[in-house]
């Protein structure tokens, strides 16, 4: 088989979640470049007006879906509405996220379940609903969960957030071992320092910037297209012996320490 073909999507169907901006627009755009038709999902359906423009000029499918993983119910509601506006669902990658730096005893129950909830939760039932419909289908599948460094180091002042990443490593493995029947891959990614709207906070701080640079072998952060060959890679037939893994892409940092 030639190589170009193990990695091309055309005739897909995938669905990403929180894909308004940053890794989740570059996730999003990455699969229709391979050939993907996508729905993407954002809590305000019109924060999505800049992905689909991206995806329209590719000359691929998008639907954009209002989506809180928070709710449940909504979780299965948007899954299925996914496979029906796209006649059929092949591709998952459960990229919604929360995250809200604060000393941990200052850590409140409300805080906790948001980003539990977000990050863990949410992932797990979107995750379900996608089996459930790919498995009626009787069609093979691949979920791919955005976990994160915190899912393997501990960063102070990060613990909901590095809790539910560790979490979602471990979803990620178990689901891949219950499905693997199914045909139903389930793989992660855990980028390493992006700057996108949610981690901002840290990179207003030189001196912080100063000193990760430091820890980062190839000494630069991530640009937000570096996830694009590893989620398309684990969405494809090139990796349809690969399930139950989380491919870091960090620009060897944990591989240093």
């Amino acid at each position: 088989m030639q190589v170009a073909t193990l990695f091309n999507l055309s005739g897909r169907k995938a669905l990403v979640t929180g894909a308004s901006r940053g890794i989740g627009q570059a996730i999003a755009t990455a699969l229709a470049g391979a050939g993907a038709d996508v729905a993407v999902t954002a809590r305000d359906a019109g924060a999505l007006d800049e992905t689909c423009r991206r995806i329209v000029g590719l000359g691929r499918k998008i639907v954009p879906l209002s989506l809180d993983v928070r709710d449940v119910s909504a979780c299965a509601t948007v899954v299925a509405d996914a496979d029906e506006s796209l006649e059929g669902l092949d591709i998952l990658v459960n990229n919604a996220g929360y995250e809200e730096i604060r000393p941990s005893v200052d850590v409140d129950e409300a805080l906790w379940d948001r980003i539990v909830s977000t990050n863990l939760k949410g992932a797990f039932f979107c995750a379900q609903a996608a089996a459930r419909q790919m498995s009626s289908a009787g069609k093979a599948g691949a979920i791919i969960n955005l976990c994160s460094l915190t899912s393997y180091v501990g960063v102070p002042t990060a613990v909901p957030y590095g809790s539910s990443k560790s979490g979602l490593l471990g979803m990620t493995k178990a689901l891949a071992a219950e499905w693997a029947s199914l045909g139903i891959r389930v793989n992660a990614i855990a980028p390493g320092y992006f700057r996108t709207a949610m981690t901002d906070v840290f990179y207003q701080d030189a001196a912080w910037q100063k000193a990760m640079l430091a820890k980062i072998p190839q000494r630069r952060f991530g640009a937000i297209e570096d996830v694009a060959g590893a989620v398309v890679f684990l969405a494809s037939d090139a990796s349809s012996y690969v399930t139950g893994h989380c491919i870091p892409v960090d620009g060897g940092y944990l591989a240093s320490i």
